[in-house]
């Protein structure tokens, strides 16, 4: 149950029931990647994330409470561009509250070596970014790299972006910011001339409305007319379209074969001394469709359990 609520301290705000077996520690360690915190917060049980909202800077802070998660919004700029809509949504897809993962545990719960898995992680959701957007950027900034240089990629975009709230935190760009940004911008900010290419060229197909990512935002994502489009465009490939469906629109079943880390988990929870193939890994995971990309969610936990991954 969502309640929605106006408070003369900030732009928008509203309250969310949270199940019972909600992880909140999972969602902070999420938003905790970054020692440096320039975008995202941690303190205790709240985070806060700087973001652009309809091109204006915004933070967003999330406090949990037991059971309960209160969000508010605080934009710098005209207040018409807000929507509580839009936020009550945003937080939902976040917090992975719409991702149906009851069924998923009830099926597999008996299964041998998973069911062991799922009763070790109950409850497990995958944190979403604020918007698919920052999820394919996110993809093409750690492709083929380490989570730490990632996000110390990650971090030197933000900060190549120039958007900072009035709160302190600066903020994940938009379209309309990267595309402002020239090659020489993202190469001295450490992006190679195939990853520079491909965010300004995603970031202007957005801003062209040639690549829809809001508008694919439903219940129930086009994912082959997304995987469509998403291939054509130099620089990105199946691991990349996948991840940015997991992060960004909450789609459950991508393989994630290719993911060092999924394949790591897959030898541990198999218990075999020999590294997984990508195959073997693909194999693997098509007996689980459809929820290929939350069982890579569940050995991402289960080989780092104090790491975050991408």
């Amino acid at each position: 149950m969502t309640t929605p609520v106006r408070d003369e301290r900030v732009l928008l705000s509203c309250s969310f029931e949270l199940p019972p077996d909600f992880r909140e520690r999972d969602i902070l360690a999420f938003h905790n990647r970054d020692t440096l915190a320039i975008a995202e917060q941690v303190d205790g049980r709240t985070f806060r994330k700087g973001l652009a909202w309809n091109g204006h800077a915004a933070c967003l802070t999330i406090r949990f409470r037991d059971r309960c998660a209160d969000a508010e919004l605080a934009i710098d700029g005209n207040a018409s561009t807000v929507g509580l809509d839009s936020l009550i949504s945003m937080v939902q897809r976040m917090l992975g509250l719409t991702q149906q993962i009851e069924g998923f545990e009830q099926t597999y719960r008996d299964h041998s070596p998973l069911g062991a898995l799922i009763a070790r992680q109950s409850g497990l959701r995958v944190p979403l970014a604020a918007t698919p957007f920052e999820a394919l950027t996110w993809a093409v900034t750690g492709q083929q790299i380490s989570v730490k240089a990632a996000i110390t990629l990650r971090r030197k975009l933000i900060m190549a972006a120039s958007l900072k709230h009035s709160g302190g935190l600066s903020c994940y760009p938009d379209a309309g910011h990267i595309a402002g940004l020239t090659m020489l911008d993202l190469h001295q900010a450490g992006f190679s001339q195939r990853k520079a290419q491909t965010l300004i060229t995603i970031s202007e197909m957005v801003l062209e409305n040639r690549l829809p990512l809001d508008s694919w935002m439903v219940d129930s994502p086009p994912v082959d007319q997304i995987h469509e489009q998403l291939l054509r465009i130099r620089g990105i490939g199946p691991w990349t379209i996948n991840y940015a469906l997991l992060r960004g629109f909450g789609w459950l079943d991508g393989s994630l074969h290719g993911d060092v880390a999924v394949r790591r988990g897959l030898q541990l929870l198999l218990g075999v001394s020999e590294k997984i193939t990508e195959d073997q890994a693909k194999r693997w995971l098509a007996d689980f469709s459809p929820w290929r990309a939350l069982i890579a969610a569940h050995l991402w936990a289960f080989s780092q359990p104090d790491i975050e991954d991408k």
